[in-house]
């Protein structure tokens, strides 16, 4: 009976001080590792952000029952959920313990310090050491509470070096000691490995166990690609040998070639991973597969394609924690923002993106429904397929075999109580007159349409079947989209040839943006708001010269005149504008 109450009385006194310890005790210094003491950390994080209104406790509730489900820790559960971003628990976390933040990304690592951690521990315990100046060294980490990390610290560096923490994203660290510790698979390694059988260790994960070597040649190439900020891949049977390329910013780039021999096994190895029949090599196939790169998970969509020298793989990257983008972040002018924020504030109507395939339409559409996405409201999406699952909105893949077309999703959509409206794209007649339908019942409805200018949209919908009425009194706005490439900011010179009629810069080339002159890539918008004005005009049917006259005269921008305000503040070349936008006149 004694031992009984002793037991209860200590667990009693260890819950006490549990609750009653903060996150982290910070004694002298906030970042030391020496004077950190973790206790607990998910239940004062989660009250922070719940303090904060970033979290509900409902969403407490859950994310709590379902991390004790799964065994990992309530920040992972919080982010998986889609309850929060990283950014905002890395935000949380700076506030609570007074522990800086860093951009991993913007770093260049002191190689003094990198020599203090061994790449296996920088892995294992995902670290890495960033500067060493005093005698004191800053690490940075993803997890402050990771107590077995902190003691193999103490363990490893020196006791007389001081120790300093600093929080770091988990998909940018997995990036980061990559690049700090130079460490790449070798794709090169693993063809040389199949063709004479001798294992190629530096491609071998030290922590894992070790895989046939095709297995791990296309891992590479998805990783390799990943990491090249790549969109597309493309693997393509030639006579006799194959070619790797990818579609990085936009332009198609080759890797490498090797020979068709171990076409078919990589070929077979993407289809199981992709649960495609490997058997069926003469018809056209879609799938998709996941994968963990860099520390963050990357959707692929795969296509295979029969071709006279064996089946052609296009494989489309989509990263979810780089799709959404806050429209405050598209680099927009704050004319043309304050033009779309308009026509986004209105209660109902149709607002449209239009451009080619590749020019970013999907992803302004979740910038602009991530901007509206509330409680408050019901948002719907109608997609072909999904691309970037978001928390808050009910999300459906179109799916012909069920007879779910957007004609018939449009439909179904309307008796689900929708405030807002997503529709992938109004591709016949059929669909045209459903989304008018929503647009003219009280409804916001977004969607997009292949047109090359905002202007050129509103005869595109009348071919479709809609008439000059409807048109001008449903339509809120039109927007005309391109994606240009931005000149690497470390190589670019003064443009001073004949075709820059403007001040700017060109391309160089340097190692930073392999020798390409060029680095990401940035929208080219034009906002089409129908006024009262241009209302009247399309209801009367007048053609797109008298259309474009009375825009101008309401503020309306093209697109070759936002493309060359890019090129006058030096973020894109006149070269690239003219790749991508006419603008003869």
């Amino acid at each position: 009976m004694q031992r009984r109450y002793f037991f209860a009385i200590s667990f009693a006194i260890t819950t006490v001080l549990i609750n009653t310890v903060d996150l982290v005790t910070l004694l002298v210094n906030p970042a030391d590792v020496s004077v950190v003491e973790v206790v607990s950390g998910g239940s004062n994080l989660s009250s922070s952000l719940a303090a904060n209104g970033l979290l509900s406790q409902d969403q407490i509730q859950i994310a709590s029952v379902e991390a004790q489900r799964s065994g990992e820790t309530l920040e992972k559960t919080l982010l998986r959920l889609g309850f929060v971003t990283e950014a905002l628990i890395k935000s949380a976390e700076q506030e609570l313990t007074g522990v800086q933040s860093i951009d991993l990304a913007m770093v260049l690592p002191d190689a003094d310090a990198l020599k203090l951690v061994s790449v296996d521990v920088a892995r294992r315990f995902q670290l890495v050491p960033v500067s060493l100046k005093s005698n004191v060294v800053l690490i940075a980490v993803v997890d402050l509470y990771n107590l077995p990390a902190l003691d193999r610290l103490k363990a490893t560096i020196d006791p007389s070096i001081e120790l300093k923490l600093a929080l770091a994203g988990e998909r940018e660290m997995a990036e980061a000691i990559d690049r700090f510790y130079g460490f790449e698979l070798s794709i090169d390694g693993i063809l040389h490995e199949i063709e004479t059988g001798v294992v190629d260790t530096e491609t071998i994960n030290p922590d894992g166990d070790y895989h046939q070597p095709v297995v791990r040649l296309v891992d590479a190439i998805l990783s390799d690609a990943v990491r090249h900020r790549a969109s597309d891949i493309h693997l393509e049977p030639e006579m006799g040998f194959a070619r790797i390329r990818y579609r990085i910013d936009g332009v198609m780039r080759q890797i490498r070639s090797f020979h068709l021999d171990y076409w078919v096994a990589i070929v077979v190895r993407i289809k199981v991973l992709a649960e495609l029949n490997i058997a069926e090599t003469r018809a056209p196939q879609d799938g998709q597969l996941s994968m963990n790169v860099s520390g963050g998970n990357i959707d692929f969509r795969v296509s295979c394609m029969p071709t006279v020298h064996g089946e052609n793989l296009v494989l489309r990257i989509l990263d979810r924690q780089k799709g959404i983008v806050p429209l405050s972040a598209l680099g927009l002018e704050n004319r043309t923002l304050d033009e779309l924020t308009k026509a986004m504030n209105r209660p109902e109507g149709l607002i449209l993106i239009t451009g080619p395939t590749g020019s970013g339409k999907t992803t302004t559409l979740y910038s602009m429904l991530a901007e509206k996405s509330d409680e408050r409201i019901n948002i719907m999406t109608l997609e072909d397929p999904v691309e970037y699952p978001m928390a808050m909105l009910r999300q459906t893949s179109v799916n012909e075999q069920v007879k779910l077309n957007f004609s018939s999703g449009i439909k179904s959509i309307l008796r689900q109580d929708p405030d807002v409206i997503l529709v992938g794209e109004i591709r016949d007649s059929e669909a045209a007159e459903m989304v008018f339908r929503a647009s003219m019942t009280g409804h916001q409805v977004y969607s997009t349409l292949h047109a090359n200018t905002a202007i050129g949209a509103l005869a595109r919908l009348k071919d479709l079947g809609a008439t000059s009425a409807v048109v001008g009194g449903n339509v809120i706005a039109i927007v005309g989209q391109r994606l240009v490439r931005k000149l690497c900011g470390k190589c670019c010179v003064e443009d001073d040839s004949q075709l820059n009629t403007t001040a700017g810069f060109k391309a160089k080339g340097c190692e930073s943006c392999d020798w390409q002159g060029y680095k990401g890539r940035v929208a080219v918008m034009e906002v089409l708001r129908v006024t009262p004005s241009l209302q009247e005009l399309i209801i009367n049917d007048e053609n797109s010269t008298v259309l474009l006259k009375a825009a101008r005269q309401d503020g309306y921008i093209t697109l070759a005149d936002e493309a060359l305000r890019l090129v006058r503040n030096g973020i894109t070349s006149m070269t690239e504008v003219s790749r991508v936008i006419d603008i003869t006149n």
